[in-house]
């Protein structure tokens, strides 16, 4: 897959290729984005067109909401990752600065449409662009002038209401992974590095991972997880507690810590790129009396996430 940065006005050669675009930003590539990619793919299958995702980064609200951090439930190497998945032969990438949130609609048409050779191009009933966000669909259709199609895919729903980037973000600040897997397609996945830890958890005889989540992972609340955990191209089961460690630790910590307890693995995994996909929570973090009763709830945490798990892999 060929991924094309670009920053404005910079255009890039593309080899005289003509695409098929989705154009979004694709936070979570959730159901409803997959429906305005897979029409983009069946465009471009069907006009012999290049298939291609036009993007931006990073998000709209760092720049134009001026938020110093902003959290991706999709981070940028996920994306791209799943996006190539899907089959898109080639991505624009547009970094999204002050400069060109001022653009009028007409000049990106003309930068962004024309100039890169799109023949169609395939979004969401919401997309919008330009200076303000002016630019609507119906937009593209008035300024393409013959030179490109254009395909607006109705709202996506589940349970009767909208599937959306906010609504996966407030179930995941509830700590509801599997509502969001529903709107996702799959479940959420976080990638980070092992690091290395207190080493408290395997002093009390459960062992843990502590996980360094990729800078910008939008993450559950807080509480204990059934999960998957991939490493070394392995999916082995755990039991994750995201959080601060009341037990153990000054209530005023803030860092969060995520740490995972694989059932059936023994070795070293310091270093290593991990891949965590969150399947359901079995309860919120709370603070235990002391060491033993920690330890019985955890034993009773790992029995209820193996069940989970199989259930899982069952169904």
């Amino acid at each position: 897959m060929k991924i094309h940065h670009i920053k404005y006005p910079e255009i890039p050669e593309t080899g005289g290729n003509e695409y098929s675009v989705a154009a979004g930003f694709f936070d979570g590539i959730h159901r409803g984005h997959q429906e305005v990619i897979g029409h983009a793919m069946d465009v471009a299958r069907e006009k012999g067109l290049s298939p291609a995702v036009m993007t931006f980064d990073p998000h709209p609200s760092a720049v134009l909401g001026n938020r110093k951090e902003v959290t991706y439930i999709t981070p940028y190497k996920q994306k791209m990752q799943l996006l190539e998945e899907m089959g898109t032969d080639t991505v624009f990438v547009i970094s999204f600065t002050g400069e060109f949130a001022s653009m009028t609609p007409e000049q990106f048409v003309e930068c962004y449409i024309r100039r890169l050779g799109i023949r169609h191009i395939t979004c969401g009933f919401d997309f919008s662009f330009g200076r303000f966000g002016k630019g609507k669909p119906d937009d593209l259709e008035r300024l393409s002038e013959g030179d490109y199609g254009v395909s607006v895919i109705g709202k996506v729903t589940e349970e009767d209401e909208k599937i959306s980037s906010t609504r996966i973000r407030s179930m995941l600040s509830e700590g509801d992974v599997s509502g969001a897997a529903q709107l996702l397609g799959r479940p959420l996945m976080t990638d980070g590095t092992v690091i290395e830890g207190d080493k408290r958890g395997r002093l009390i005889g459960f062992p843990t991972a502590n996980v360094d989540p990729v800078p910008g992972s939008c993450l559950p609340a807080p509480g204990v997880y059934a999960v998957t955990f991939e490493t070394d191209g392995r999916l082995h089961a755990g039991v994750l507690n995201a959080g601060y460690r009341p037990t153990f630790k000054d209530p005023s910590d803030t860092f969060l810590s995520v740490e995972v307890h694989l059932l059936d693995f023994e070795g070293e995994l310091y270093d290593k790129p991990v891949r965590v996909r969150w399947i359901r929570r079995i309860r919120e973090e709370r603070k235990f009396a002391g060491i033993d009763e920690l330890k019985a709830q955890i034993g009773r945490d790992r029995e209820e996430a193996r069940l989970i798990l199989a259930a899982q892999h069952d169904s």
